[in-house]
């Protein structure tokens, strides 16, 4: 009688985190053609004004006055990492990703599935100077996006084809950190950093000394927070690295984890995440044409998106099955795994994120990676809308035909 009950709480919460993502993915796409319109309307002028606006004091010398962007990309991002860090953990002890036999079939596409587009991006922009700090750009999938689409699809992809989705995308959400804190941090304030060690030390006391209120751990993310922005490491870091230590008790219903993950949870995807579109999405294509699209940069990025992801996922889902490190979806056939594999060539938060942190100081290069994103996650959406109805289709006529 027990053990049907320590496990709603993580089927309620894997239930939410599937229908948030797809509600998130919905505004996201809102968001995101709202900011396009308006930065090619009559008022462009307004929308740039807007988000570059001072509301804050100086926290840090090196990104100097607060504006209402900033808040946005290094405050309200933050809290979308720590919902990020929070579903990562929950799936890692006693999720989706719980045991090694479940880790086994997402963990090789999410690599090679940042794998390759890092690759492609490289070879596209080999030989130009400073565009190859971008390498991470394509790299990564926006879950809350290729959900969005999933959720347009209907009936069309099985469940186990959205929870595999899910399971690779948070793995490479954790990639994505990882890299962000390795590979995009600037000169380090070591003051700064010790500080926030010792954070980390206080919010890893508090969990061993088994404390379940949380608003000391909110407390101490914030001094967190605070103390990352000013030693050169990207504040959102601070997002993931203090939830880890928000205490989690698989059997208990009323874990911390839970309750703020909870919380979390619907602000995410009804404020942060399409906030982050509307700031982030607003690419003027005045002046444009078909020759600055093909050019090494938004070219790159767009080819690693369409070509690295979707080839790169399903190798991965594939030499896992083959090779018998893990069983295949069961209810997904083959040209349904291609299809959802193409949707994780979805990059846009990720993918912007990442373009802002790797050429700081060329605003260009940022308005064109901002082109390819657009063209590759826009190409691999419609590809995989295509490619996931035939599949369906062709299951519904197999269904239908009488048996030989």
């Amino acid at each position: 009688m027990t053990a049907p009950q320590a496990s709603r709480p993580v089927k309620s919460i894997l239930h939410r985190l599937l229908h948030s993502e797809a509600s998130a993915g919905v505004l996201l796409m809102l968001a995101a053609a709202l900011a396009i319109l308006i930065a090619n309307s009559p008022w462009a002028d307004g929308y740039e004004h807007l988000l570059h606006a001072q509301l804050g004091p100086t926290l840090s010398d090196k990104l100097g006055p607060m504006t209402v962007h900033l808040w946005i990309n290094d405050g309200l991002m933050a809290l979308f990492f720590l919902l990020v860090g929070l579903e990562i953990k929950r799936e890692l002890l006693d999720g989706r990703l719980a045991t090694w036999e479940q880790r086994r079939l997402p963990a090789l596409p999410a690599l090679l599935g940042m794998l390759l587009p890092a690759l492609i991006f490289l070879g596209m922009t080999a030989g130009q100077a400073g565009l190859s700090d971008g390498w991470a750009i394509p790299a990564a999938t926006d879950i809350a996006f290729a959900m969005g689409v999933l959720a347009l699809l209907g009936r069309h992809a099985p469940a186990s084809l959205k929870l595999l989705l899910v399971s690779v995308a948070i793995l490479d959400d954790l990639g994505a950190v990882l890299i962000i804190a390795v590979f995009y941090t600037s000169s380090l304030d070591l003051a700064a950093l010790g500080a926030s060690a010792l954070t980390l030390g206080g919010l890893l006391a508090l969990n061993r000394l088994g404390v379940t209120r949380l608003w000391p751990y909110l407390l101490g993310c914030v001094v967190l927070w605070y103390f990352t922005l000013l030693s050169g490491v990207h504040a959102t870091v601070a997002g993931v690295v203090g939830a880890l230590l928000i205490p989690h008790r698989p059997a208990a219903e009323q874990s911390p984890l839970v309750r703020l993950e909870h919380g979390l949870a619907p602000w995410s995807a009804l404020l942060i995440v399409p906030l982050f579109g509307f700031a982030n999405a607003g690419v003027s294509f005045h002046g444009l044409s078909l020759a600055d699209a093909l050019q090494p940069l938004p070219l790159g990025i767009a080819l690693g998106l369409l070509l690295g992801k979707q080839l790169g996922v399903f190798a991965g889902v594939w030499l896992a099955v083959k090779t018998g490190l893990a069983r295949c979806p069961e209810g997904a056939s083959w040209t349904q795994l291609y299809g959802m594999s193409m949707l994780c060539g979805i990059g846009f938060t990720m993918s912007l994120f990442i373009s802002a942190l790797a050429y700081p100081q060329h605003p260009a290069w940022v308005e064109q990676a901002k082109l390819g994103i657009l063209l590759g996650s826009l190409v691999s959406a419609l590809l995989a809308c295509a490619v996931l109805r035939l599949a369906a289709r062709r299951e519904a006529q197999a269904s239908m035909s009488p048996a030989a």
